[in-house]
């Protein structure tokens, strides 16, 4: 019989309906039954496509006398982190600083009023290697509670204390006479940590943080172009990369990009797609621009709903074959020598020593150190090109045309394979992260489809999550009933503001108004600067401000990029102050740490950088040469408008300085203005190109 997570909307509950232990979802219903009961509560955060938290339901939540103690002494909560993301900061906190490390699936004890006493992550079924089991944990925590209740609730009280204590730090508010040295302090440490032969900072595991390559990019000295380039040639042409379908994979285990933890997260895919088009237009190199359009086509291809939204993740885990009672990482991926022999035929030879396959497997024993992919083979560019063609006595044409074909050939293969389970919830926040990156791939490359596929999704998830006024966070077979946090306001903000460079429709930019307004209404600290995470909700008793641009930008670095683009493109001195205040309150935080909010640094030059208007006056079929030169290039200071007849009066409201720029002659004219004074206008591409400089 199913439990009560059976009504829910998240994957991640609905995988859990099922097992023996009776769950509750979060809300008044789960605290009400612990108080009533005076039970302490066991609170398991995860989401549909974490490996471990496989591994913790069927060892311990699918065991019957495991879930008949745990139904019988707590209260079992089942959280999905990424539809709650307030509750998962919260105790992930005091696990963090109980014992030092976090992660997924998190487990934590708190009395009936929700606050904790005891936390970790993943507990093994037996005791082993010094660690206890979670029927050792549980039958420990459970005696505590009913023999010494007194001493457990100081200690939750203790531990809620210290977390508040922690999140109530206030951050510096003094200025920042120059924001230069913090560039400066950024790049450095970001030196320090660079790994200049395999790429990536610091060592194994190696996750994608593609905030540092926002920063770099935008600091743009040559040095910091290089560690951004090599790091992304790294990730792209070795195991992070699926070489056949295209995206990334979650990170890798060993410091050569080989062995991957095989999930594919949506932010993932959003954000190395903007950094591999920056990397494009900055340098020329096409690897970058292929890069990009093979990950754009993955999530076009498998993780789009049939009405435009993007869906959420994609499992490691697999069948390694149809009807096989079990799961394994990476199977949908990895290939055995017998297998690319049986179906490349004459060609596997040059396959097989460009992708650096070997029969006995080709994983690097530091990625994998228990032999998990033993004769198995994960595929990336183990030689280059022209070293194929000599090992082969072939032109490199040639190499590249069997690369092609068998790519194709062993695609189609897969494709008969069992799929990883995918999270089909689509989730504001990660939609405007991908909606931009599709908007931004179809410019710089000048995309019709991509740009479709952008505006595609806004339109979903504005017509499925927005209601005019409030954003809901995410959509699983109808809007789940659970509100907006600030970086889903803030990444939809942004998107739109992008959908705007798109087509040049103003209707873009009001929305990006209208959730940017809302967004500072709920989430803005009037008092001391920045966003809180969340709105205030009295089951969750402790906010936060992020102070941390991880592998998700946090919402204060996204709401002074939207801030920034506002105060430029329309004028809004509002925005302008809220942006400058949000990053002046983490003065204290940029400081110590330059390297811990990189996408704030590159907000607050966008913020502080004089601004280049380019202001195109025609209509947008004639402009369209223009605007193609104007928007090639990368520009993060580089504001655009087109200016006609039917947005002249909307434009003149926001920006004085545009009501008299018209076409000369009825030809397509521009306007290059920097900190607004502009040069004389022209209608040639050629002048254009020598303005823009």
């Amino acid at each position: 019989m199913p439990n009560r997570l059976s009504e829910e909307k998240s994957p991640y509950l609905l995988q859990h309906a099922h097992n023996p232990v009776d769950w509750l979802p979060w809300g008044d219903d789960a605290f009400q039954k612990a108080l009533d009961e005076n039970k302490p509560i066991f609170l398991s955060v995860g989401y549909s496509t974490c490996h471990w938290c496989h591994v913790m339901e069927r060892e311990s939540f699918e065991d019957e006398d495991v879930a008949a103690f745990l139904n019988a002494h707590f209260v079992p909560i089942k959280v999905d982190r990424e539809e709650r993301p307030d509750v998962d900061r919260l105790y992930m906190t005091f696990v963090q600083m109980a014992s030092g490390q976090g992660g997924w699936p998190m487990s934590v004890f708190l009395t009936p009023e929700g606050q904790p006493f005891y936390g970790g992550t993943y507990y093994p079924p037996v005791d082993a290697h010094g660690r206890p089991s979670f029927s050792t944990i549980l039958n420990s925590l459970a005696n505590a509670w009913e023999q010494d209740e007194v001493n457990v609730r100081q200690s939750a009280t203790s531990s809620l204390q210290a977390v508040q204590n922690y999140a109530a730090i206030e951050p510096g508010v003094g200025e920042i006479e120059s924001w230069q040295p913090l560039y400066e302090a950024c790049y450095s440490q970001l030196a320090r940590q660079f790994d200049s032969e395999w790429g990536g900072f610091g060592g194994p595991p190696k996750f994608p943080r593609p905030v540092q390559h926002d920063f770099l990019h935008a600091y743009a000295q040559a040095d910091a172009l290089e560690m951004s380039f090599h790091t992304l040639r790294m990730m792209n042409e070795r195991g992070m990369c699926d070489q056949l379908g295209g995206g990334f994979h979650r990170y890798s285990v060993d410091s050569f990009w080989i062995v991957s933890h095989f999930e594919k997260m949506l932010y993932d895919q959003a954000q190395l797609v903007i950094s591999n088009v920056e990397a494009f237009q900055l340098s020329g190199d096409e690897s970058f621009k292929e890069a990009a359009m093979k990950t754009l086509g993955y999530v076009w291809r498998d993780m789009t709903h049939i009405d435009g939204g993007f869906f959420a993740a994609e499992d490691a885990d697999s069948q390694p074959k149809h009807n096989a009672p079990f799961k394994e990482e990476g199977a949908f991926y990895v290939w055995t020598e017998r297998e690319l022999d049986l179906l490349l035929a004459e060609d596997s030879r040059v396959f097989k020593d460009f992708y650096g396959v070997q029969k006995a497997g080709n994983a690097p024993r530091e990625g994998d150190p228990h032999g998990e992919f033993r004769n198995k083979n994960i595929l990336f560019h183990a030689e280059d090109l022209f070293t194929v063609a000599k090992m082969n006595g072939i032109s490199v044409r040639e190499v590249a045309e069997k690369l092609d074909e068998a790519r194709e050939r062993l695609f189609e293969a897969r494709k008969g394979r069992p799929r990883p389970h995918r999270d089909d919830k689509i989730i504001a926040a990660w939609n405007g992260l991908m909606i931009s990156a599709f908007a931004r791939a179809g410019i710089a490359f000048n995309q019709p489809k991509w740009k479709r596929a952008a505006t595609n999704g806004a339109r979903f998830v504005l017509g499925e999550l927005w209601d005019g006024k409030d954003l809901y966070r995410h959509f699983k077979d109808g809007r789940a009933d659970v509100l907006g946090y600030a970086d889903d306001y803030a990444a939809m903000a942004r998107a739109c503001l992008d959908l705007y460079d798109v087509n040049f429709d103003v209707a873009w930019i009001e929305r990006a108004e209208m959730l940017a307004d809302r967004m500072a209404e709920l989430f803005y600290d009037e008092r001391s600067g920045a966003f809180w995470n969340s709105m205030e909700d009295p089951q969750v008793p402790v906010r936060f401000k992020e102070d941390y641009d991880g592998a998700e930008p946090s919402a204060s670095s996204l709401a002074i990029e939207v801030g920034a683009r506002l105060f430029h493109l329309t004028g809004r001195e509002d925005w302008r102050e809220r942006a400058e205040r949000s990053a002046r309150a983490f003065a204290e935080r940029i400081e110590a740490i330059p390297s811990a909010m990189p996408l704030l640094l590159r907000s607050q030059m966008v913020l502080q950088n004089p601004p280049q208007h380019v202001v195109i006056a025609g209509n947008k079929e004639e402009s369209n040469p223009l605007l193609e030169v104007v928007q090639s290039a990368y520009a993060p200071s580089r504001f655009v408008v087109l200016l006609n007849d039917s947005n002249r009066a909307w434009w003149a409201k926001r920006q004085e300085f545009l009501a008299d720029m018209k076409p000369i002659n009825g030809e397509p004219t521009a306007y290059v203005c920097q900190n607004f004074a502009c040069q004389s206008p022209t209608t040639k591409l050629e002048e254009v190109k020598r303005l823009l400089g």
